[in-house]
């Protein structure tokens, strides 16, 4: 089963996969994946352009490929925020949609204190789309080990 895990910047998003998933699943983390690639004591959020253009393919290549063994194993997949297109395309897969939530208020703390400063414009962008409707139900985790 594929499971798209959604929701703003520094929501809770990996620690809520690594809550839930098991060994042997599959977690597709754009974040874990730079680090993966990146050299030593590369900063767990703000990526290099050049290692973020390789990641992007890396996890475009390792979707596609994950697509051919949903029903061997589970799939988690961040998607911060998937297009119309996207939610399309995982609705096709029976994917099943979590968005991780712990309030505004929570997330503006977390980006101000954790995140590279750009990351505000992305936080604005969810919960506009959020309150628009472009966004699903809400699974709010206010708590979360850092």
């Amino acid at each position: 089963m594929l499971i798209v895990v959604t929701g703003p910047p520094a929501a809770g998003k990996s620690s809520w996969i690594r809550a839930h998933a098991k060994p042997r699943d599959v977690v597709i983390d754009l974040d874990l994946m730079a680090l993966a690639m990146a050299g030593p004591g590369a900063d767990h959020h703000a990526h290099d352009p050049i290692l973020l253009r390789i990641v992007h393919r890396a996890r475009q290549a390792a979707i596609h490929e994950a697509e051919r063994h949903l029903q061997d194993t589970d799939v988690y997949l961040i998607h911060t925020m998937p297009s119309t297109k996207a939610r399309a395309k995982y609705k096709r897969l029976g994917a099943r949609i979590v968005t991780v939530d712990p309030g505004e208020d929570i997330v503006r703390e977390r980006v101000r204190l954790m995140r590279q400063p750009e990351m505000e414009g992305v936080v604005t962008r969810w919960y506009r789309d959020h309150r628009r409707g472009d966004s699903r139900p809400v699974t709010r985790q206010a708590m979360r080990e850092w």
